[in-house]
């Protein structure tokens, strides 16, 4: 790969570029190309937000229960010592548990630290971090879920960062 592959995410409020960390966590960073390629996320909704936290999206059920990888169901974290939860628009793998990746992912809206060393880390955004702001702010129920429907309604994958 010589060419850093990026994913865009088109969504209702904005577009959000994103760059994948291949180096280090190759699987999950061509897990969540492939899916975007094949859209899979396409008019999927961010499912879960949480202000000054994280968004929350990647399951086509919209419950936060549904999703599944490339490699036909869960596969293994990728997680480095070297890439933390440091600050908004860090792209990591949601999960029920150690090596229960599928398709959810969340992005953050602040430093997480607690989410270090059990959340791979595979990206960050380099464009567009006020559209993930903006759904980070977005009136939600009692549930974290939004109660106007935000979605990826399309993703765009690019051989350049752009």
């Amino acid at each position: 790969m010589n060419e850093p592959k990026t994913v865009t995410l088109y969504t209702t409020l904005g577009e959000i570029g994103i760059e994948l960390y291949w180096h280090i966590a190759p699987r999950t960073c061509q897990n969540f190309y492939e899916l975007s390629k094949r859209g899979y996320y396409d008019n999927v909704i961010f499912h879960r937000v949480i202000q000054n936290f994280m968004i929350q999206g990647g399951d086509p059920t919209g419950t936060g229960r549904g999703g599944e990888s490339i490699y036909g169901g869960k596969f293994a974290d990728e997680i480095s010592k070297e890439l933390k939860h440091t600050g908004a628009g860090i792209l990591s793998m949601a999960n029920s548990g150690k090596n229960t990746n599928g398709s959810q992912f969340f992005i953050t809206l602040a430093p997480t630290p607690h989410l270090d060393g059990k959340h791979t880390v595979f990206g960050r955004v380099y464009k567009g971090i006020g559209v993930v702001n903006s759904i980070g702010s977005v009136a939600t129920d009692s549930s974290d879920r939004p109660r106007e429907k935000v979605a990826i309604l399309r993703t765009k994958t690019s051989s350049l960062v752009e």
